[in-house]
């Protein structure tokens, strides 16, 4: 059910930005968000935050009420596994399957143990020409770095007492007041 309504939702979405004969790359100059984080929106794989809506709304003045209320909704954010035979999203998975060990011991090397958001991230892509004057992808993906770290029980305020919890809680707040 829900995966039915997202999709057409997505539809009428999709042929609004059709209708409009713009672009994502044109769509985000207007809005001030990245090309990939408009086809995110419009795709309903992120939800439109209520400061975005005017600027949207201007961009693509045939979106409706409905259409922002359904954007400003928390997505149900899939992907249909039959997506990786799409050529473009299979070489993609391919270049991250290729490179993403030696990705990952960069990452590990730089910055520690850890991994790249996929939450706070950004990701745009732009075409450039190379040194040989052909067109050339450049895909960003810009995430947060997250550490991992010791999961020590102490650090477990579900596993406290009472007790314990509000002593860590007075704690806290004496540390807090006193780097005021």
């Amino acid at each position: 059910m829900e995966a039915a309504k997202k999709q057409s939702v997505t539809n009428q979405l999709l042929a609004v930005k059709t209708a409009s004969g713009k672009t994502f790359s044109q769509l985000a100059a207007e809005t001030g968000l990245t090309n990939v984080y408009v086809a995110q929106l419009l795709r309903r794989q992120a939800q439109l935050k209520p400061d975005t809506v005017p600027k949207l709304k201007e961009a693509l003045p045939a979106l409706t009420d409905e259409l922002i209320g359904d954007m400003m909704s928390p997505p149900w954010r899939s992907y249909d596994p039959n997506l990786i035979q799409e050529p473009t999203i299979y070489r993609l998975n391919e270049a991250v399957m290729h490179f993403g060990e030696s990705i990952k011991e960069i990452i590990n090397e730089d910055f520690g143990d850890g991994i790249m958001s996929a939450i706070d991230f950004y990701c745009s892509v732009d075409k450039i020409k190379g040194v040989d004057g052909n067109n050339r992808v450049v895909v960003t993906l810009d995430g947060k770095y997250l550490s991992h770290f010791e999961q020590r029980t102490e650090n477990m305020l579900s596993r406290l007492t009472s007790r314990e919890f509000m002593a860590v809680l007075c704690t806290r707040d004496v540390t807090l007041s006193q780097r005021s």
